[in-house]
């Protein structure tokens, strides 16, 4: 769905000859790259699961961050960041795509297009950039030289403001000349123009996949490998209850690293695509259940980051009685937790150990204190691990 080069030459001269050929072209474009009326309405029924749990989801992990004091966490405040930019995703973009696939095509016209293509661009990176923060964070944490502290807000604080303004860079060019804002797949959606050929095109889309998805998903995959690399060595010395919550970890991270690829990766792969395949080689069809993908990563993230943390789902039970979370001792703990640091060296093996001083466990996060949470390495991973 791209304008011929004589109508964006011709945009230069006359706005009103730009903008009659932009229509022309989306006409004429919609004759073979649209879908049924039956694909339309599954897309419209798709979309509309997404926007209204997304926006749910989200919209209670706001909720429970701003009730209760114990979840208010340097690095809950990462979490916080990416439920934010996904729920301004189901408020901003989803409802203008739901109201277009349930007309079969786009309706709030050229401009509307590209604030559509520019706001989900900007939110996508967002979330994703922090969810490599976070991973980061987290390895930072409990693989540095100086305990944690709970009340330092200014590294995460820089890492949220870093997430906005590194989206920024990357999605404010095609509103300047490099690469541009358009509808793509069946009309009812607009992104980033994936299918002009041109250099000025080609080398955005290029920088796009490998510093928007590429980079965060690397990232990601260095500072969790890290820490498992460093659970699994703490776990060989230590009981089977280190074990089962080494594979409890385990199971979290290949979670978030399958969805992360789920969601984005064909997405990334239909653009790429689009960008060198041959003309028409990306179906409107094809085009589309990507895109869905991506969007339902809304849905997806509360879940994986939040509802499988143990502190918040133990906030949300507390909401759904109109109670408090429940306790055990000090509630401060996760500022007196220790990283990992060298211990003994065996069989040229290098044995990673944490430790925290007595009665400094997490009750929030783990539950009562027992005889298992009094093993010092039990309770510096459990800590950060389950956030």
């Amino acid at each position: 769905m791209i304008v011929s080069n004589l109508s964006v030459l011709s945009c230069r001269r006359n706005s009103a000859l730009c903008l009659g050929a932009v229509e022309g072209h989306l006409e004429a474009s919609s004759s073979y790259r649209t879908l049924s009326p039956t694909g339309h309405i599954l897309v419209a029924v798709s979309l509309g699961f997404i926007g209204t749990f997304g926006f749910l989801n989200n919209l209670l992990v706001l909720v429970l961050f701003g009730r209760y004091k114990v979840l208010r966490s340097p690095i809950n405040f990462l979490l916080v960041n990416i439920c934010l930019s996904d729920l301004l995703v189901c408020v901003l973009g989803t409802p203008f795509s739901f109201a277009a696939s349930t007309q079969g095509r786009w309706l709030i016209g050229d401009t509307g297009c590209v604030w559509y293509g520019f706001a989900n661009s900007l939110l996508g990176i967002v979330s994703l950039i922090s969810l490599a923060v976070l991973s980061y964070e987290r390895y930072c944490t409990m693989m540095g030289s100086t305990e944690a502290d709970a009340t330092n807000y200014k590294k995460v604080i820089g890492g949220v403001l870093m997430s906005w303004i590194y989206s920024l860079i990357w999605t404010l060019p095609p509103l300047f000349g490099w690469s541009r804002y358009g509808p793509e797949g069946p009309g009812t959606t607009c992104s980033v123009d994936w299918t002009t050929k041109t250099a000025n095109n080609i080398s955005y889309i290029i920088c796009l996949f490998i510093f928007c998805l590429i980079v965060p998903f690397l990232v990601i995959i260095f500072c969790y490998g890290k820490l498992l690399h460093a659970i699994k060595q703490v776990s060989s010395v230590n009981t089977s209850v280190s074990r089962k919550r080494e594979h409890r970890v385990l199971l979290m991270v290949i979670t978030m690293v399958v969805f992360y690829l789920l969601c984005w990766l064909p997405y990334g792969i239909m653009a790429l695509l689009a960008t060198f395949g041959a003309p028409g080689l990306v179906t409107a069809e094809a085009s589309i259940v990507p895109s869905i993908l991506a969007k339902s990563s809304t849905v997806i993230n509360p879940v994986i980051y939040i509802f499988m943390n143990k502190q918040f789902y133990r906030c949300f039970r507390a909401l759904l009685n109109c109670d408090k979370p429940q306790r055990g001792s000090s509630l401060k703990s996760s500022s007196k937790t220790k990283p990992f640091r060298p211990g003994r060296r065996t069989d040229n093996f290098t044995f990673m150990v944490a430790s925290v001083g007595p009665n400094q466990t997490n009750p929030v996060e783990d539950g009562p204190p027992s005889a298992d949470n009094t093993k010092p390495a039990v309770l510096s991973l459990v800590a950060h691990y389950n956030g």
